[in-house]
């Protein structure tokens, strides 16, 4: 097992080195300049849509499973996890508050990216007889770039399927069963057992339950756990000013060691701030698209508008509170990482609530990411081996949970990782190789646009 490990770990250490950092940085860049720095100037009508999202638009009912909105809930109910409450405090943990920056800069870019997976699920999608969309990397890889490059997809797929079971299975059970054992003293096997039940119960309606319980509850949990961070750092106010120094100024210096913080060096921020930032916001991952796909619409700019949204919540807000909560707190210097230390920094502000705060938000957090992977998860099996194969994939989904709650999941988030950064690398290519595509839909959709405005003031 010892040289498992040691293999593992060496593959990680390559697929997210220098290369894979530059890689999601330089096409995020790329896409965002192809696209010139549209995802940040129509962040404000991507918000309108999301809006009038809720209900298709006239003609849309039959182009997909659900609405606009349920398409993003979804995408954020798999995104919105474990990286925002334990990923942020490990990446300050390891490379210091500059750490933030790098998330900033990997969801501002990441936002041209997600923008583009989306348009192209969209645009490269396929209907079974039944009526259902399928969709993402895979199949615009197989549909938008042809036959000699469909190895590519089923690459992405096969990893897909496998990392799920990482990254949105027993990694999140074994995370909610900690938290609650640590506060409430429930046991690990009690934890998973509810959650499979739950999860199980979600999952027989397939993406329209799906669609709806993330409907539901993650607009609900983000703003609650929002409310609660903005409580924090409205108690650490005085601290804010430093945070943001400390944040700007180790960007780009080393951070000496003190107290229990063992000292990082630039690229440690860099690192840890890109590759936590990408773990959380999954821009790049290409996991996202494959719920857009299912979205009833037939525009896919406008979709891609709405999709684009998933990173700026998650990181730009979601991530940032939790960064400045630990770093105003001054405990990021203690020497806890990961959940613990985020629940740490809530309840010094707020004692006796704080840390309870966390583990609700964890708790939920983790259930509706276990059930946006689990979709992820099946689209990609039935790429490979066709519809069959939800069904036994929902059985062995069901049961990993119990299994990853009562585990020590450290070789798994380990292969989870990993796997995470291979599923990256042929959706990135993917995305500069189809980029001309993006670049044309969104140029005739602005043309439309033009076109229509200039319709209207003629006839007033």
């Amino acid at each position: 097992m010892e040289q498992i490990t040691n293999i593992v770990n060496a593959i990680n250490g390559v697929v997210w080195g220098p290369l894979m950092l530059v890689l999601i940085l330089g096409v995020g860049l790329f896409l965002m300049l192809g696209l010139r720095l549209m995802p940040l100037l129509k962040l404000g009508t991507g918000f309108k849509l999301l809006w009038s999202g809720r209900t298709p638009a006239e003609g849309d009912d039959k182009a997909g499973e659900i609405s606009p909105f349920q398409a993003l809930m979804t995408a954020l109910s798999a995104t919105v996890g474990t990286g925002n409450i334990a990923g942020v405090a490990t990446a300050v943990f390891l490379g210091g508050p500059g750490a933030l920056f790098w998330m900033w800069c990997t969801a501002l870019v990441g936002m041209a990216t997600k923008f583009a997976e989306a348009v192209l699920a969209v645009k490269f999608r396929e209907a079974d007889d039944k009526g259902n969309h399928y969709g993402g990397p895979m199949y615009y890889i197989k549909n938008g770039l042809g036959s000699r490059w469909a190895w590519l997809g089923t690459l992405f797929a096969l990893f897909g399927a496998i990392a799920g079971f990482g990254i949105g299975n027993t990694v999140q059970s074994n995370s909610v069963a900690a938290v609650l054992e640590a506060n409430f003293s429930l046991p690990t096997w009690i934890t998973g057992v509810a959650l499979m039940v739950l999860v199980g119960l979600v999952l027989i309606g397939g993406i329209r339950r799906i669609g709806q319980v993330a409907g539901a509850l993650v607009p609900f949990m983000a703003i609650t756990y929002l409310l609660a961070g903005l409580g924090v750092l409205a108690i650490n106010a005085a601290a804010i000013p430093e945070a943001l120094s400390l944040v700007f100024t180790y960007a780009f210096s080393p951070v000496a060691a003190t107290g229990g913080f063992a000292g990082a060096a630039v690229w440690a921020a860099i690192r840890f701030g890109v590759a936590r930032g990408v773990f959380s916001n999954e821009a790049g991952l290409g996991s996202a698209p494959i719920a857009h796909a299912a979205a009833k619409t037939k525009d896919p700019v406008r979709q891609g508008m709405i999709a684009m949204l998933g990173t700026f919540i998650d990181t730009i807000i979601i991530c940032t509170i939790t960064g400045l909560v630990i770093i105003t707190s001054g405990l990021w210097t203690s020497g806890e990482s990961g959940a613990a230390l985020t629940s740490m920094a809530f309840a010094k502000a707020m004692p006796g609530v704080g840390n309870y705060i966390v583990t609700f938000s964890l708790a939920i957090f983790a259930f509706t990411t276990t059930l946006g992977w689990s979709f992820y998860g099946e689209r990609c099996l039935v790429y490979l081996f066709g519809p069959r194969s939800v069904k036994p994939y929902r059985i062995l989904w069901i049961i990993a949970l119990p299994i990853g709650a009562t585990l020590n999941l450290n070789f798994i988030w380990l292969v989870a990782d990993t796997l995470n950064a291979m599923m990256a690398i042929p959706n990135l290519i993917a995305l500069v190789l189809l980029s001309p595509v993006v670049f044309r839909l969104v140029r005739d959709y602005m043309a439309k646009e033009v076109a229509e405005k200039e319709g209207k003031t003629i006839a007033e």
